[in-house]
């Protein structure tokens, strides 16, 4: 299908703000929600206080994301005191949290509900959002408001089929729901025609995808075959669904950007069922140790999380030795807190200190801080593409095709060089990042 055909009309210009936390999905979901309001003529507001309507898109995740919403509001409410503002939550919220929001929020709606705006915003008698039914499209066909004009999400799926024990995404995002290849393609193919240079394949368990015959491995490859100069990054991948067709398609397709986050949680088995990982430790290594041996310039990353419920000092000993074992080259350590609502909170205890959790963290820390230097230092001396995104302190700061960060001085027409291929020569390796300077042609 394609995307939803939109239509402007004349209408006094109101002016929205988006706050969003959480993971790539929020945020892709935001451009989609942003571009859902300007066909609405509703134009972005400079800050908080100069809108007229704020959206916080909001993460479930860990308690710390709800008690940032929470603060938030103290925001909103101040600011209805002054002025007519109309304030709405959406994304990742169980039922729970909704009861507690529900008195400062004039309307709490689910992220799918983007097409149904109008009816939502009271405007349905002034603004077709839509053409013909609205209600009947998938909000991921609404066109975004891109965050800028070189790197994009694309969603592929949203949902989550495993019921991992700590997660709430289930419940918030439902069952894991696949968007048709001809979708997908299509908006792969107009980012692309209109420049954009790094595309990221967006999924709670990305490589599950499955549209009838058409696996991950196989629109991988369908979009490697797009004409034109661009990267394919994805995320998350879960390593139950890792395949050697997989591994294979990313070592093959030049187009693919050669980085892996493969989360780990855990390195014990024990741990593992307790968190309900549909994957064994065994299968975990091959898919790493074939990633590295087939794909020469990869960046593997992770995500852990230590002192889950009952983790003793012998089970997290084995994360220890998973983290000497792989050699990561990035980490994303998390201290276990519960949450209400998960099966974790329901059958087991949160009975690992905050001391212990901050101890184990600074000592994977430790280890993945002298990991990524090993790793890093294999970069000095070679050119690379870099794509710089931001300007700091007199340097420009981007990434390589394998998401390692690189910065260089920039030169006096630096601007143009934001979003844009440059070829860069690494000249110094850190445990966070590499320091490169450009090749002038």
């Amino acid at each position: 299908m394609a995307q939803i055909t939109t239509q402007k009309t004349k209408t006094k210009n109101k002016k929205y703000h988006i706050i969003t936390y959480g993971c790539q999905m929020n945020w892709s979901d935001s451009e989609r929600f942003a571009g859902a309001l300007e066909c609405l003529n509703y134009e972005k507001a400079s800050s908080l206080e100069d809108a007229d309507l704020i959206v916080i898109n909001a993460c479930s995740v860990r308690q710390s994301a709800v008690d940032r919403v929470w603060g938030q509001t103290k925001k909103i409410l101040e600011l209805k005191k002054k002025k007519n503002v109309k304030a709405i939550l959406t994304g990742c919220v169980l039922e729970q949290d909704k009861t507690k929001f529900k008195e400062r929020f004039d309307v709490i709606m689910k992220i799918t509900d983007i097409p149904k705006l109008p009816e939502i915003l009271g405007e349905e008698d002034k603004i077709k959002l839509f053409q013909d039914q609205i209600s009947q499209y998938s909000y991921l066909n609404v066109k975004p408001k891109y965050g800028n004009n070189f790197r994009a999400y694309v969603p592929i799926s949203t949902g989550c089929n495993y019921f991992c024990t700590y997660c709430v995404i289930p419940y918030t995002r439902g069952l894991e729901k696949v968007r048709p290849v001809d979708e997908i393609m299509s908006e792969v193919e107009e980012l692309v025609k209109n420049g954009y240079k790094d595309i990221w394949l967006l999924g709670e368990n990305v490589n599950s995808y499955q549209y009838k015959n058409v696996n991950f491995a196989k629109l991988l490859r369908k979009i490697n075959r797009l004409k034109g100069k661009f990267w394919i990054h994805f995320v998350s991948p879960n390593p139950k669904d890792f395949t050697d067709e997989q591994i294979d398609t990313i070592a093959k397709c030049k187009k693919i950007g050669k980085y892996v986050n493969l989360p780990l949680q855990s390195g014990n088995p024990e741990v593992l069922k307790r968190m309900r990982r549909r994957y064994d430790i065994k299968k975990y290594i091959y898919i790493a140790k074939t990633l590295r041996k087939k794909v020469p310039e990869l960046c593997l990353s992770t995500d852990v999380i230590v002192g889950f419920c009952g983790e003793t000092r012998k089970e997290f000993e084995d994360t220890k030795k998973m983290f000497e074992l792989i050699k990561y080259d990035m980490a994303y350590i998390s201290e276990y807190s519960e949450r209400k609502g998960t099966v974790a909170a329901k059958i087991y205890k949160d009975n690992v200190s905050h001391r212990e959790k901050e101890r184990r963290k600074k000592i994977l820390n430790k280890i993945l801080e002298k990991t990524a230097l090993y790793r890093n230092k294999k970069y000095v001396g070679k050119v690379m593409e870099a794509i710089p995104d931001e300007y700091k302190d007199g340097y420009l700061v981007g990434k390589l095709h394998n998401w390692k960060t690189v910065k260089f001085k920039a030169g006096v027409n630096w601007q143009r060089m934001i979003g844009e291929f440059v070829k860069v020569r690494i000249t110094e390796a850190l445990p966070w990042g590499l320091k490169a300077e450009v090749v002038i042609k």
